[in-house]
């Protein structure tokens, strides 16, 4: 593991993931600046240096400097012109989209420049800026128990781990991931309230030896001596870093004990930095510690024989994998963007099943291209996630909740919604008598990262969804491809699945049927389309009429 140094640092503010991820750029500081203009022959030099000082708008506007006459004029009421007003470019808080300085709302995402997101979650109007405090009507379902809770685990010193240098456009793991998650909670009641606070501690380096080598947790808590570092060009370090990422998995592990030992029913860790991405002797893609490994081995530790990870993030959980892609014992399922390793990390291909005796114990769901909602997600759970996670009955089940396939994220470009969030969520809860763990991962649209949040921990307090999706999904025609894939790989291992996987490769077929009927039809000899205006008019709409007919 090699620790970038502060000279290093010093580099461009540019940050690329590889193989085709996010790209920041930076917000442009340039400013609107007007060139100096050249006096015409004839004009008095008095009236050259007034003119190199004014707007395009001015010269234009001002007949009394531009005439023919070359007179001496009277300047006793001369008045130096008024600077140009300057537009200071922008970055939105919700997304960090850079805009432009007379812009009052993101040409993204629509948040006003003064949005009160940080303060009242995603409560606040979008549209408005922040006004004062936000009165929230809560409409609570299920019940509540003493004895049986949900807890979280949130410590603010985890908002110290920040960019260092402060660059135009803001890092997209940043701090207010956090403080907008919290304010939802703290707006709709939820937390602090109705949930048990966990405290946080720091993770001993023993217990990140179950997962880490010695020289990586020795390489994260060396960034406490430096101002900042870079472990890669976009994963960053201050001197808080590693004390955060210690406090992250130290409550990911203590909530996984409180869970499994049945002191709280569930539990969701409101913790960064993230982990998915960190492997054995690596840290990458923003992540330092692996929280959901941690949180898996410390549960077994506390007696739980098999442990289901399921990584909702947009991005495969890379590390993950390969700390546990030879163990038996921890079943990891992911779904993901994958377009051919083409997004980042490029890992997790649908034939990426596990290693020396673990075959079949690593699951990749690789979605071929982005835009993927709720109904691909919804089938993918009905077809691939719980009949799997049904056979392998796990004793504890651990959420890798990335909410960067949220709609409005700027790097996941997916479509998932809270309600496919809260649905996802509440399939999983009847696996192991609902002990489960969430543990935030990803997500950099403040606004969907804070519904979709709130909506999960609503889940996990009992809350019955409200929502208008599907009980039977129907898939897009890409996710069906995909899952037809996984199906085909996955059912060596898992033999239940064949059943569905015959099921769905007939109803593949009839699509494939289907899309070249259509194709046909659109292959038949049009109506000539200048008939319309012609002495053919009532012909042209006869045999149109005739044509869309026969098309249905």
């Amino acid at each position: 593991m090699v620790v970038e140094t502060l000279e290093r640092s010093c580099e461009g503010s540019k940050r690329r993931h590889v193989n085709g991820g996010d790209v920041a750029v930076p917000c442009s500081g340039d400013e609107f600046s007007n060139g100096d203009i050249n006096a015409a022959p004839g004009v008095s030099a008095k009236r050259a240096r007034v003119s190199r000082e004014m707007t395009f708008e001015d010269i234009y506007g001002a007949d009394a400097l531009l005439n023919d006459d070359d007179e001496e004029e009277d300047d006793c009421d001369w008045e130096p012109v008024q600077a140009p007003v300057e537009f200071v470019n922008w970055c939105c808080v919700n997304c960090t989209m850079s805009n432009p300085g007379d812009m009052v709302h993101c040409y993204i995402c629509g948040e006003h420049k003064e949005s009160g997101i940080l303060r009242h979650g995603y409560f606040a109007s979008p549209f408005f800026k922040d006004t004062g405090l936000i009165e929230v009507e809560e409409k609570y379902g299920g019940s509540s128990s003493a004895t049986i809770s949900t807890a979280v685990g949130f410590d603010e010193r985890m908002l110290l781990h920040s960019e260092f240098e402060v660059k135009a456009h803001p890092h997209p793991e940043r701090p207010d991931r956090l403080r907008a998650i919290a304010a939802s909670l703290a707006t709709a009641g939820v937390f602090p309230g109705r949930c048990l606070p966990i405290n946080a501690r720091e993770i001993t380096k023993q217990e990140l030896q179950m997962v880490h080598t010695s020289e990586h947790v020795d390489a994260v808590n060396t960034t406490s001596q430096l101002l900042y570092s870079y472990f890669t060009s976009d994963t960053y370090a201050n001197e808080y870093s590693a004390r955060a990422a210690r406090l992250a998995a130290g409550l990911c592990a203590d909530l996984a004990t409180e869970i499994f030992t049945g002191r709280v029913k569930n539990g969701f860790a409101l913790v960064r930095p993230p982990g998915h991405h960190a492997g054995i002797r690596h840290a990458m893609g923003f992540c330092l510690h692996n929280n959901a490994a941690v949180a898996a081995l410390v549960a077994q530790a506390a007696g739980a024989k098999k442990v289901l990870i399921v990584d909702w993030d947009v991005h495969h959980g890379n590390g993950t994998q390969e700390i546990f892609e030879q163990n038996k014992s921890v079943l990891y399922i992911s779904l993901h963007r994958h377009e051919g390793g083409h997004f980042y990390p490029g890992t997790g291909a649908a034939d990426e099943v596990g290693t020396n005796g673990g075959e079949g114990y690593c699951v990749n769901v690789p979605w071929s291209c982005g835009g993927v909602g709720d109904k691909d997600y919804i089938f993918a759970f009905q077809h691939v996630v719980l009949p799997i996670a049904s056979a392998f009955s796990p004793d504890f089940v651990i959420i890798s909740a990335g909410f960067d396939a949220a709609r409005g994220d700027p790097l996941g470009c997916c479509d998932v919604t809270p309600a496919g969030y809260s649905r996802m969520t509440q399939m999983l809860g009847d696996l192991c008598g609902g002990k489960m763990l969430v543990i935030l991962e990803g997500g950099y649209n403040l606004r969907s990262i804070s519904a979709s949040a709130t909506a999960v921990i609503k889940v996990l307090l009992g809350e019955i969804p409200e929502n208008n999706l599907p009980i039977a999904a129907t898939p897009s025609r890409e996710g069906l491809q995909t899952i037809l894939d996984v199906l085909n790989i996955q059912m060596k291992f898992w033999p239940s699945l064949a059943i569905s996987y015959s099921k769905l490769l007939s109803e593949w077929e009839a699509r494939l049927i289907e899309n070249k009927k259509n194709q046909m039809r659109r292959k038949l000899v049009r109506v000539p389309t200048w008939w319309k205006w012609g002495r053919k008019k009532l012909l042209y709409k006869f045999l149109s009429a005739r044509m869309i007919s026969r098309s249905k």
